[in-house]
């Protein structure tokens, strides 16, 4: 895959609208991490400083999920002592961090980038594959 390829992925929808499409970063393992290099589609329509804030701030959330920690492994013994039951009422360290995600998302969505024209949507919509940003205001925009 060609680096240009890699950081941001345009896509035309039916109604008009672009998409552009942040993939995962694989150079540091396969730990859920994207780029955070400004798409050229981007450009002009946010502040780079702004887009590469936003990235790292989901990059660190999800390394927060994935870190193992006594209380994610104590959570992982207790989970397997009750057959995995204790999961019916209870969140893992994964789902509360994963939930803090979303709500990161909808207020950098509220208060930084639907102003501007566009709005991300949340990466576990996407299997943790890419994060999607959809420019709102552009239509025909190729």
């Amino acid at each position: 895959m060609s680096q240009a390829g890699a950081v941001g992925t345009p896509s035309a929808l039916q109604n008009g609208f672009n998409k552009v499409f942040i993939q995962r970063d694989y150079s540091e393992g396969t730990a859920v991490k994207f780029h955070t290099r400004l798409p050229g589609e981007l450009e002009g329509l946010i502040e780079r400083h702004v887009f590469e804030s936003t990235i790292n701030r989901l990059n660190e959330f999800f390394a927060e999920a994935e870190k193992g920690s006594c209380s994610t492994y104590c959570e992982g013994c207790i989970g397997c002592i009750t057959a995995y039951l204790v999961y019916m009422c209870s969140e893992t360290h994964y789902e509360k961090t994963l939930r803090k995600i979303s709500k990161y998302i909808a207020s950098q969505n509220e208060r930084i980038y639907h102003p501007k024209g566009l709005q991300i949507i949340d990466p576990t919509y996407r299997g943790l594959r890419v994060i999607e940003i959809t420019i709102l205001d552009r239509p025909g925009r190729t």
